[in-house]
């Protein structure tokens, strides 16, 4: 039952550090190999037109860039 105990206060240790690195860079726990992205696949479905919701997302994505560029000073 020791062992138990341990291990979950290990673990709670561990939510612990993580939920205040979380709080002090206010950036989100990331993978390191870069998933899907890294291998030159840009959706996760072999399905040759997007979804809906992906359409809406690169549209967004597309509107933002282009507000950045026009808005740019130098």
């Amino acid at each position: 039952m020791s062992t138990f105990i341990a291990a979950f206060v290990v673990l709670l240790l561990f939510f612990l550090l993580m939920s205040i690195g979380y709080l002090v860079k206010q950036k989100a726990v990331a993978g390191s190999c870069g998933g899907l992205g890294s291998l030159g696949i840009e959706k996760a479905c072999d399905c040759d037109d997007p979804c809906d919701k992906r359409k809406a997302k690169m549209a967004e994505e597309d509107a933002r860039r282009e507000k950045l560029n026009k808005d740019r000073i130098i």
